[in-house]
């Protein structure tokens, strides 16, 4: 009789130890071994044995397909989770180049002191368009180097964005020149006039925008105003940069003070600083100018503070295209509303966002525009602001 019989560990099996009558005890692998196990010493251990075996490969049989089941289950995961990452990615980010002709980019957000770019972020943020969650914008600026834009629009170009948003109709001659394929929108003068769309319902290409410029109509009506408040012009300026005094736009408010009976003379600017500035400012106190009319380019607006001083500091009455201008002590302005060009704008730029052809969107033009006067500054001036002009005005700052 065999004097003993237990289970052990045999080549990572289960197996079996078999002492027969003190001889040295035999091992069996009940999953390797087949056919009869002839083990002697009576036909009842025999039995026990393969009994044994049958019931080891059953269990261990059930073990292999399970393992087998999570090995082919963890190769599909393995197989699906690449395909799943990849569908759980956000999709890439589209990046706007907001290029200024002199603002500081500091000042080129949404929290920032300038009512437009505040105006701006907040229209994007409305249609679902918010800065580093959706899309990214880049900031440049010109740092009123009139000379250097061309190389400015080149540079942003070959970055490759998805749009431009110019602000500035010189900017955007230099966009249109440096590419045909991204999309621009610009806030310009008259787009028509500059040479920029050929339509304003239909501007062909890659240019759509907003302009703030309603046409000679706006200059002699805003020459036409400073004449009621200053009740005489005889030596008035148009402070503008060189380049749109000898273009159009000089061609344009030559004409209007011609139609309204106003000696209008250029102050041309070479470039937009601060020394800039003083030097044509010191050069009108010296001709004893009687009258200013400021241009609606973006720079006048971005140097409105010091605009603003140095016409006080001179005591020469100016008219100015942006109400800011009054709001920090101008004389007067006849504006279009800034807020509106900033939404209309962030408007257009999601539209083409979302794949409008910027082509085929209307150029749009400012139409409403506001008369305001700051009577404070008025009195400063030794001025006597006549009561049916300020009846007329939108607003009067006191």
């Amino acid at each position: 009789m065999p004097r003993a019989l237990e289970s052990g560990q045999l080549s990572g099996h289960c197996g079996l130890r078999i002492w027969l009558n003190g001889e040295r005890p035999v091992a069996i692998d009940p999953l390797r071994t087949s056919g009869p196990i002839n083990i002697g010493g009576g036909s009842r251990l025999g039995r026990k044995v393969l009994g044994y075996r049958k019931r080891a490969r059953r269990v261990l049989g059930e073990d292999m397909r399970r393992r087998e089941f999570i090995s082919v289950l963890s190769g599909a995961a393995a197989m699906v989770w690449p395909i799943t990452a990849r569908a759980q990615q956000p999709a890439k980010m589209k990046r706007i180049a907001i290029v200024s002709p002199a603002t500081k980019v500091s000042d080129m957000t949404a929290n920032s002191g300038y009512r437009f770019y505040r105006h701006f972020f907040d229209e994007l943020s409305r249609l679902g368009y918010v800065e580093g969650q959706n899309f990214v914008v880049e900031r440049y600026s010109g740092e009123g180097r009139t000379e250097h834009y061309a190389d400015l629009a080149r540079d942003v170009v070959n970055t490759h964005p998805d749009l431009i948003f110019s602000i500035s109709t010189r900017l955007a001659l230099n966009f249109k020149a440096a590419t045909t394929t991204i999309p621009i929108v610009a806030t310009t003068a008259d787009p028509i006039a500059l040479g920029l769309v050929s339509s304003l319902a239909r501007p062909g290409g890659n240019i759509t925008g907003v302009s703030v410029d309603a046409g000679i109509e706006v200059l002699a009506k805003r020459l036409a105003l400073l004449l009621e408040a200053t009740s005489k012009l005889s030596n008035a300026r148009f402070l503008v940069s060189q380049l749109n005094w000898e273009g159009v736009v000089g061609a344009t408010a030559r004409e209007a003070s011609r139609r309204a009976g106003i000696s209008l003379a250029g102050e041309p600017m070479s470039s937009f600083n601060e020394q800039e500035y003083q030097r044509v400012f010191n050069s009108m106190e010296h001709e004893r100018v009687d009258g200013i009319l400021v241009s609606d380019e973006a720079e006048q607006y971005t140097y409105r503070r010091l605009l603003v001083e140095l016409a006080a500091k001179t005591r020469i009455p100016a008219i100015y295209a942006y109400r800011e201008h009054v709001e920090l002590g101008g004389l007067m302005a006849y504006s279009f509303d800034n807020g509106e060009l900033a939404r209309g704008s962030a408007r257009q730029i999601a539209e083409i966002l979302k794949g409008a052809n910027p082509g085929d969107m209307p150029f749009r033009q400012a139409t409403t525009f506001k008369l305001v006067i700051n009577v404070k500054t008025a009195k400063a001036l030794g001025l006597e602001m006549p009561s049916a002009l300020l009846l007329r005005a939108d607003e009067v700052i006191e």
